[in-house]
């Protein structure tokens, strides 16, 4: 398939899950409680990325409406007691890394930026506990950059539609750039992400498949 029809194929795809995205409703669900806890504001929005993290979106949504009623300011979260942050974020993955993230993220977002979050993806990644995708969805999200944020969501999904043909999310993130078009780029971590928690898992329901009929997967079955 050439690059053309690939992004034709794409475009297809995007536009019946879009339509069908709707229909998930405990995704649309969490994806709302996730934007009112956070509101798109960037400094919420990037600490919650950290927490999110190999992390249900409900339970990220939860602990971090939690902690920002506690302090909503890297000011204020430096105050908070190590043990007490800890203690907050308990119920997420790996929880006391996160808790030293966070504390030198607003370290050096005072020291080093005055308060104010990057909005250059060099700059945020070398943040502590944001990797290429937390960087991207942050970009993506709150300063609508055109950017592709690539998960395990995207990187299984991707290869099973045989967009790309990779062996990990970074690889899965330089091809998509040369297949997905531009306009395309911010629609891919949402839909597709919806698409893997809802329906494209890792054992897939292919019998209630929306693109069942544009799938390649060899493996696919009703």
């Amino acid at each position: 398939m050439g690059q053309s029809s690939q992004g034709k194929n794409i475009e297809k795809i995007l536009s019946i899950l879009k339509k069908e995205y709707k229909n998930w409703d405990e995704n649309v669900a969490t994806v709302k409680q996730m934007i009112k806890v956070h509101n798109f504001e960037p400094f919420k929005s990037l600490i919650m990325a950290i927490i999110s993290t190999q992390t249900k979106d409900s339970i990220t949504s939860k602990v971090s409406e939690k902690l920002f009623q506690i302090a909503n300011s890297p000011k204020e979260i430096l105050k908070i007691p190590d043990k007490e942050l800890e203690n907050t974020l308990k119920s997420v993955s790996f929880y006391k890394r996160k808790a030293k993230y966070i504390k030198d993220t607003c370290r050096i977002i005072i020291e080093e930026y005055k308060n104010k979050i990057p909005s250059n993806f060099d700059k945020l990644i070398k943040l502590p506990g944001v990797g290429r995708k937390v960087a991207n969805v942050f970009l993506s999200h709150v300063y609508k950059k055109d950017v592709i944020a690539v998960d395990t969501h995207v990187h299984r999904i991707s290869n099973r539609l045989k967009w790309v043909n990779t062996k990990n999310p970074n690889q899965t993130e330089k091809e998509l750039y040369k297949v997905v078009p531009k306009r395309l780029w911010r629609d891919i971590n949402l839909y597709l992400v919806a698409f893997g928690q809802a329906i494209c898992s890792y054992k897939p329901k292919c019998s209630i498949c929306p693109i069942y009929e544009l799938c390649p997967y060899e493996n696919k079955r009703l």
